[in-house]
């Protein structure tokens, strides 16, 4: 197998040798970390309640969103005239 040698940080280092787990190599430790996620390894993580909260969050900024994005167009259509 081919290797590569890479500078890291001081402080990088460190946090990456938190990461590892009983004897695992450095190489190890990047590939699991770097790895794809399946999605839905994910479902379940949040609590109803967090769900709800996050969910309602994310419904008021996108208002909010489109509403800055409705008054920029017309600030803008009425620049053009």
């Amino acid at each position: 197998m081919a290797t590569k040698n890479i500078s890291i940080t001081e402080g990088a280092y460190r946090r990456l040798a938190s990461l590892r787990r009983g004897d695992e190599s450095f190489s190890k430790i990047i590939n699991r970390i770097t790895q794809a996620r399946d999605i839905m390894q994910f479902a379940g993580i949040l609590s109803k309640s967090s769900a709800d909260a996050m969910e309602g969050h994310i419904e008021r900024q996108r208002i909010r969103h489109n509403k800055n994005l409705k008054d920029r167009i017309a600030r803008l259509g009425e620049e053009m005239n």
